[in-house]
């Protein structure tokens, strides 16, 4: 598999301003409770997103943060709270309006979740293709995507003919095709090796470095989550780089969600620094 950082790999144009004030979070939760059954799954839930942020979700396996995931695009809706994208309320949205909202929104789906009846180009170019665009212009945007994530000889291949991590790179091209202003992760390196995993995280950072993409991104792996927030993606040397001793890159923050809460939201200096006895266990 070529590695990310190879020369030669193109970039995207940066994203346009996200709809709404500039001076408006990207996404806002306030005081969010959703429940399946008796008991809720999430409780009283407030973050922000802020444009050009990252934020990193932490927390155990089934807390809740593909759940969360679900709520910032709509797929659910709170029993109680506010949820605001782009600053416009979508907790008391209807689906029509829901639906032009998703389109400013790219998400990386747990495996990837590729279609596998379909060619590579028609994977990545699924909601252009939706949207009736020329078949020229749907290529030339996918074959743009895909030269983003260094995979352009893909173009006419089908997802069974490709490794895990290029299959996972092809979900990202998917996810950036639109040109989003938010980009949801859900555990975009599970299941890969770490090599492979380090690629994906690669990508996710050139997004971040490049494109200047407002993004959530719900991992378990801490190993992936601070290097993130501990590298950079240089244009220069066309790879990420490590940041100076002691420094963590400004706009990547963390967020951590144990029994139905949020118990962490912060800096990585001041996750890192918690004593906070689960969060000193968790990262341990």
């Amino acid at each position: 598999m070529t590695p990310v950082g190879a020369s030669g790999a193109a970039t995207l144009p940066e994203s346009s301003p996200a709809p709404g004030s500039p001076s408006e979070p990207v996404v806002a939760f306030e005081n969010v409770t959703v429940s399946f059954g008796p008991e809720p799954v999430l409780e009283d839930i407030s973050f922000r997103v802020e444009p050009g942020e990252t934020r990193i979700l932490l927390g155990p396996a089934g807390v809740g943060k593909s759940v969360l995931l679900k709520l910032v695009n709509g797929l659910l809706c709170p029993d109680s709270g506010r949820i605001f994208v782009f600053g416009k309320e979508i907790s008391a949205m209807r689906e029509a309006d829901l639906f032009e909202l998703r389109g400013a929104i790219g998400t990386v789906f747990q495996e990837g979740a590729l279609f596998d009846s379909l060619t590579v180009r028609d994977n990545v170019g699924y909601r252009l293709l939706e949207e009736h665009l020329p078949d020229d212009e749907i290529t030339r945007r996918v074959t743009e995507a895909l030269r983003f994530v260094e995979l352009e000889e893909t173009l006419d291949k089908f997802p069974s003919q490709l490794s895990g991590g290029m299959r996972r790179r092809v979900a990202i091209a998917r996810a950036i095709v639109t040109n989003p202003k938010l980009i949801l992760y859900d555990s975009p390196t599970g299941g890969l090796d770490p090599i492979t995993s380090t690629t994906i995280i690669e990508l996710v950072m050139k997004q971040r470095d490049v494109s200047r993409t407002s993004s959530l991104v719900v991992t378990h792996r801490l190993q992936d989550a601070f290097m993130l927030a501990t590298h950079r993606f240089s244009r220069e040397k066309n790879r990420m780089v490590p940041l100076p001793p002691h420094q963590a890159d400004p706009h990547t923050s963390f967020l951590m969600l144990h029994n139905r809460h949020l118990v962490f939201d912060g800096t990585t200096a001041e996750l890192v620094n918690s004593t906070d006895p689960f969060i000193r266990e968790y990262l341990e």
